[in-house]
This record gives structure tokens, C-alpha cells and sequence, in this order.
């Protein structure tokens, strides 16, 4: 059987999809298998003997670990998926077939499919979240080496793509690190609350039940996250099962879109400001072009946003399938998500580590930042002109000065020419850099916040602390 999808149309994903390949998953539901097993060992149930045997046959390799020596084939298993609509069916058969047969009942003891599947995504899912939180972390670094750099470069600001105002290089690069920064404290925040699934048949737990009793079977759950090294308390009794409360699904959907989100935001801006006509960025590396040698695409910048244009309605289909999910086990919006989340995730792993590089090697072309600042001839300040010329000439006279000037005619001539005007000092009055308004606070905020974080991360470092 060939791969269906090797990243040949995926290029943002390349090089970045291991965590969630269908190998990852394999060796994930291999995983939540052992760790249920090893959940019934600590909690004090099953034989050690049979857990050992358990472990040892698929090279548990520790809590947080995932089983990668266990010999499975996932084409083979995938094909035989299709009978019973997912792969843990007939995984569970033939993990029984390696392991002897004193310790085969204690393999997938009390569970469902579902059960097994859940973990396993999230157990994949946390992992990637880490990798993306790590990308993020750089990304936000390279940004303050960018914002460090580039606090001064006073810009044209643009609304509605029109020239509007003064701004700074660092004011705009300060909006793109505070978006990065709260979609990563997001991310960060479900990803360490990604639950375990343990329901048994229909979410009642009543198989556990019946074997251990109400107490007993309560906190095995807590077992099972603690051996996946997920959320949950291996002492207190674990919430109910979440077989269709999907919120572990949709609240990480909406975290990875948010991140998608502000990857994309700084990727169009990017991608906008190296156009030819405007030029005032350039990526690290641009790439070439099969029919025009000249050109140096802002690639990055647009595999970036080719991710962050897909991610909305992957979030959306995991709500639909997702939130929307009915009875006990729904007939197909589960089924939905594992594809849609595992493409989420995939994209979020390329498009952050690509934003990371990017911001690394993002350069400002300080001449044409200048050139287009001028551009307008002076009217870039023309709100600050208003502020200061309506009161001494009136709304009229200051109307056709404007108008005069962008006919072509020579705005500090025509400020100067003013007999209201005779005591303004008109070189600062024009000057683009003494109308910033925050700009340059908004730059050394981020800067500030950088360098208290880098001091904290010293100190726990020193006295033996960590820090997220």
C-alpha cells in the first residue's frame, strides 16, 4: 500500500509531521493499551507478572513515553480497520497475540475502542502541543532581536491600504509578539489539562464496576493519565467520561486556530510589505520562481498563511462534529475528528517552526522605508496638522491647504505661508518620527517584558527552579 500523503501538497508540513504521523498514532494506541494495563498494576488489581510481560513485549519505555518496538505494521492495520470503523479493534487482537496468555485478559481490560483512541490523541496531542509551544518560544525570541533592532524605524502606517500614520517597525512587530504570546498561553493552558478517556462500553464504567467496585474503579482513570503521564489524579476520584462532552476536542481546536491565527497575521504582513512596489521587508531566503529568475518569493511567509487559511474550518468541522456529538458514541462526527484534529495539529507544528525561521532571518530595507514614508509628501501627518492648524485657521482654510497639497504643491510652503503659522517651528510639526503617539511604548513594553523574563528564568535557573 503507497502513502497517500507524503507532504507533496503540503509543503508547510514538511519535515514537521513525525509527532503525528500515522506511525505516532500507531505507536500511541499501543501506548494507551500497555498504560491501561500498567493502570490496573498500580492501582492493584492485576498481576506483576502480567504487567511485565505487557510492558516488555512492546518496549514500554517509561511514563510519558510512547511504545515504538512493537512490530506492528499501521498499513496492515489499517486495513483492517475498515470492519469495525477504527483501528483499536483489531489492534486489540493482535496484541494479545504477542503476549502470553496468562497476561492476555488484563490487555484492554474494562475498556472501549474509544477509550483507547482518545487517550492516544491525546497523548499525541500533548506532545505536539509542546513542539509548537517550543517553536512559539523562538519565534517570540527572534522577534525581540527584531523589535530590539527596529524599535526607531519609523514607517508608514496603512489602513484600508492607504498610508495613515506614523508608526514604528517595532510598534507593528510589538502587535504580532503579543498575538503569538497569548495564543501560546493558550495553548499551553489546554494542553495541560488534556484528560485521559476511560468509560468503559457506553461511558458508565460499568465493566470496572463490577470487577473492583464503585471506589476502586472511580480512580482508576487517575492511573491510567498517571502512566501517560496526562492530567489526572491516580488518588482522587476522576470526572466523568468525556465520550461526547468533547471538550478536550474543540477547546484545543480553537487553541491551535488561535495560534494558526496570529502565524498567519505576521506572515501577510510580511508577505505584504516584500512586494516590489513596497519592498520594506525580506525574508532570510527567499525563494526563486520556475518561469521568472528574478523574482525572491516571501516563501515562508506564504506556506505560513497557506496553513492559517485552512485552519478555520478544520476548527468549525470539529465543532460540528465534535460539540454537536450525540448519544453515548455518535455515528460518524467521531470518527470526523481524528483526521481534522491530526491535520490541525500537523499544520500548527509546520506553520510555527516556519514563523520561528522566518522571524530569524527578517530583514528591513531601511531606504525604502524611508522612501515610502515619503511618499505623500508630508501628509502622512496631516491628522497631526489638523490638530494643530483647525484651531488657528478654521476647518475651511485648512480643508484647501490639504487639498492644495495633495494636488502636488509643497506642503511645508504652504504651512509656512501661513501668517497663523509664524510661530510654529514647521521642520517638527512634519516631522514623521515626533508623531508616533505610543509607538514607541508599545515597542519598549515587549522589550521590557523580555528582559524581566529573562532575569526571572536566571534566577529560578540559579536557585534550581524552573519556569515555563
Amino acid at each position: 500500500m503507497s502513502a497517500i500523503d507524503v507532504g507533496l501538497l503540503s509543503p508547510v508540513t514538511m519535515g514537521h509531521d513525525d509527532l503525528v504521523s500515522d506511525a505516532a498514532v500507531l505507536d500511541a494506541l499501543v501506548t494507551a493499551e500497555v498504560a491501561l494495563t500498567r493502570a490496573w498494576g498500580a492501582a492493584g488489581f492485576a498481576p506483576e507478572s502480567a504487567v511485565a510481560d505487557i510492558s516488555d513485549a512492546f518496549g514500554w519505555a517509561g511514563r510519558g513515553a510512547v511504545c515504538t518496538r512493537h512490530g506492528i505494521d499501521a498499513a496492515a492495520l489499517a486495513a483492517a480497520s475498515v470492519a469495525g470503523g477504527n483501528p483499536v479493534i483489531p489492534l486489540v487482537g493482535l496484541l494479545k497475540e504477542h503476549v502470553p496468555d496468562s497476561a492476555r485478559a488484563w490487555v484492554h481490560r474494562g475498556a472501549t475502542s474509544q477509550d483507547i483512541l482518545d487517550s492516544a490523541l491525546m497523548l499525541i496531542a500533548a506532545r505536539a502541543a509542546a513542539e509548537v509551544e517550543r517553536h512559539l518560544a523562538r519565534a517570540l525570541e527572534n522577534l525581540v532581536a527584531f523589535i530590539t533592532a527596529h524599535a526607531g524605524t519609523v514607517a508608514a502606517a496603512r489602513t484600508l491600504t492607504q498610508h495613515a500614520v506614523p508608526t514604528t517597525w517595532g510598534a507593528r512587530a510589538a502587535g504580532w509578539s503579543r498575538g503569538l504570546e497569548r495564543s501560546r498561553i493558550r495553548l499551553a493552558a489546554i494542553a495541560g489539562e488534556l484528560p485521559v478517556q476511560l468509560g468503559g462500553a457506553a461511558g458508565t464504567l460499568a465493566a470496572l464496576v463490577e470487577r473492583v467496585g464503585r471506589t476502586d474503579a472511580s480512580i482508576l482513570p487517575g492511573f491510567f493519565a498517571r502512566e501517560l503521564a496526562l492530567p489526572g489524579s491516580a488518588t482522587e476520584p476522576s470526572d466523568a467520561p468525556w465520550h461526547t462532552a468533547r471538550w478536550p476536542i474543540t477547546e484545543l481546536g480553537d487553541a491551535l486556530v488561535h495560534v494558526l491565527d496570529a502565524l498567519g497575521k505576521i506572515a501577510g504582513d510580511v508577505a505584504n510589505a516584500s512586494r516590489t512596489e513596497v519592498a520594506e521587508l525580506a525574508e532570510g531566503a527567499g525563494g526563486g520562481s520556475s518561469a521568472m529568475p528574478q523574482k525572491q518569493n516571501p516563501v515562508e511567509s506564504v506556506l505560513i498563511r497557506s496553513a492559517a487559511i485552512r485552519a478555520p474550518q478544520l476548527g468549525a468541522t470539529l465543532h460540528v462534529a465534535s460539540a454537536l456529538a450525540v448519544d453515548e458514541r455518535p455515528d460518524g462526527a467521531w470518527h470526523a475528528e481524528w483526521a481534522t484534529l491530526r491535520e490541525l495539529l500537523r499544520l500548527a507544528l509546520g506553520a510555527s517552526a516556519h514563523t520561528a525561521t522566518l522571524l530569524g532571518g527578517l530583514r528591513v530595507d531601511a531606504d525604502a522605508v524611508a522612501r515610502n514614508l515619503a511618499l505623500t509628501r508630508g501628509l502622512i501627518v496631516s491628522e497631526r496638522l489638523g490638530i494643530v492648524l483647525t484651531p488657528l485657521i478654521g476647518r475651511d482654510r485648512f480643508a484647501a491647504l490639504i487639498d492644495a497639497a495633495a494636488g502636488g504643491g509643497d506642503l511645508r510652503a504652504l504651512v509656512r505661508a501661513l501668517p497663523e503659522a509664524a510661530e510654529l517651528d514647521v521642520d517638527e510639526l512634519l516631522d514623521p518620527s515626533r508623531y508616533l503617539g505610543m509607538a514607541p511604548s508599545y515597542a519598549e513594553a515587549i522589550l521590557a517584558e523580555a528582559h524581566a523574563g529573562s532575569a526571572d528564568a536566571a534566577s529560578d535557573h540559579r536557585t534550581g527552579g524552573t519556569t515555563r
